[in-house]
């Protein structure tokens, strides 16, 4: 039985995926996968996602650099999201040049403040695409 027979797909053929550190635990992202890139993630031991905007397969770190290596794969208890635990090679996991995508914090008052600084500048790692 393959292991996307588990997970309950949406409607669009795609499940929730997070990117974990596999260290510190810290979370570093949120994307998409559909069946494809949940097997090559398996195969090639590096995380491939589903971009919607785009509408085709995306091997995280294929133009900056910021590659996840696979260390372990988790489903939950639905099956319908999936964990990546990963070493984030490079130390960016986010297109804004963050170390993590959730880099904004809600206030006591409801306003958003952001809690990380960048580390890389988007543009020296996609130039003006970003």
């Amino acid at each position: 039985m393959s292991l996307s027979n588990d997970i309950k797909w949406n409607d669009a053929g795609l499940v929730a995926a997070i990117a974990q550190d596999w260290q510190s635990g810290e979370v570093l992202m949120m994307a998409w996968m559909n069946r494809e890139s949940l097997d090559l993630t398996l195969q090639e031991q590096r995380a491939v996602y589903y971009s919607r905007s785009r509408a085709s397969l995306w091997r995280k770190g294929e133009e900056s650099g910021n590659v996840q290596q696979l260390k372990e794969l988790r489903i939950d208890c639905d099956g319908d999201a999936v964990l990546l635990k990963v070493e984030q090679l490079g130390g960016i996991a986010c297109h804004t040049g963050r170390r993590s995508c959730f880099y904004r914090r809600a206030s006591d008052s409801g306003e958003l403040e952001i809690t990380d600084g960048v580390i890389r500048n988007p543009a020296d790692m996609y130039g003006s695409k970003h």
